[in-house]
Parts: structure tokens; sequence; C-alpha cells
């Protein structure tokens, strides 16, 4: 007979062994040797309910361990005239399994719910913004260390939008001393922003 087979099918009852209602009443009683035997009994049949509910083999195994842990643990509060040893194993079973999907929808609800709530703002929107900043910061470092005319005429065509002539009316100085202070001063930013050709 296939190993697979027999894990699942309760032990035979009867002359073979203690019933699994006898081995229960030995687990009251501490015995770690009838829990074994009890084991036996009640493992596969206890991991086949978990499967059926959760699927996942890694977290029917987990479950199916739990169950078996709390089968120990509780054994005194197991009632005969509610039913066989076998069926109050399978209903424990069938409750942890249970637990463990509503458990796991239950998270999977928290963080979508926390991921629908989270601010909208990409990582890499932030780390444009830090550094839009720190690069703007550098430009007016290096803006305040060009002479007065090289800043206004800088600042008045390429922040006012203002040509070459308009910015010679505007600073009432020859085009070609505009021309050159601009291409002084630009030289100089590149220099100090760090830029290569």
């Amino acid at each position: 007979m296939d190993d697979s087979v027999r894990a699942i099918r309760p032990a035979a009852q009867g002359p073979a062994g203690p019933s699994a209602e006898d081995l229960m009443a030995q687990v009251v009683r501490g015995s770690e040797a009838a829990f074994e035997q009890l084991y036996e009994v009640v493992a596969g049949p206890i991991f086949g309910v978990v499967r059926r509910v959760v699927r996942d083999v890694a977290q029917s195994e987990e479950v199916a361990q739990e169950v078996l842990v709390e089968l120990w643990r509780t054994a005194a509060r197991y009632d005969s005239v509610q039913g066989s040893v076998l069926n109050w194993a399978l209903t424990l079973a069938h409750r942890g399994a249970v637990d463990r999907v509503r458990s796991a929808q239950a998270r999977t609800d928290r963080e979508q719910r926390a991921g629908a709530t989270a601010p909208g703002r990409e990582f890499d929107e932030v780390l444009e913004a830090v550094t839009a900043r720190l690069e703007r910061e550098q430009v007016r470092r290096c803006l305040d260390g060009l002479t007065e005319l090289q800043r206004e005429s800088i600042m008045l065509a390429y922040y006012g939008g203002h040509t070459y002539p308009e910015v010679a009316d505007l600073l009432q100085s020859p085009l070609g001393t505009i021309k050159t202070r601009m291409r002084d001063g630009l030289i100089r930013l590149r220099d100090c922003l760090g830029v290569t050709r």
C-alpha cells in the first residue's frame, strides 16, 4: 500500500491497538507515547481538511502542525459525548484553516487600504524635488560669486527672458560690454557649477 494513502487513513481499531478514544484518555493524563500514536491516527486527515481550505501546501502544513499542538494542549476539553476524537480533531483543523484564510484576507485588505490612502508622491518625485532644490542653491551660490553687472545681465537674460539689446537698454550699457560681461559670467558659472563641455 502507498505510504501517502496509509498516512491519511485512521489506524485500524480493535486488537491491533487502542482506539483513538483510549489514546485520548491517556493523552489527557499527559502520555506523550499515547499522543505519538494518536498523531499517527489523526495527522493525515487533519492535513487533508486544512489543505482543502487553505490550498497552499506550506501554509497547510503549518496550520496542521498548529492544530496538532492545540490538540495536545487542549486534550482535556475533549468530550466523547460530542463525538469521536477524529471528528473533534477535524473540527479543530477546519477552524484553524478558516482562521488562517480569514487572517490572510484581512492582512491583504489592510495592505490595500493602506496603499490606497498613502500619499500619491512617488519616491522618484521626492528625490527629484530634493535634487532640484540643491541645484538651485548651488546656482544661487555661484551667482553670488559674479560681479554685479555679470549677475544682473545673466538674470535679466536667462530668468527675465530679455534679449541682449534689451538687457543693454535696461542696464544702460553698451551692447558689446553686456555681451562680454555675460560671456565671462557664464564661464565663471560653468566653472563654479563644475559643468564639463
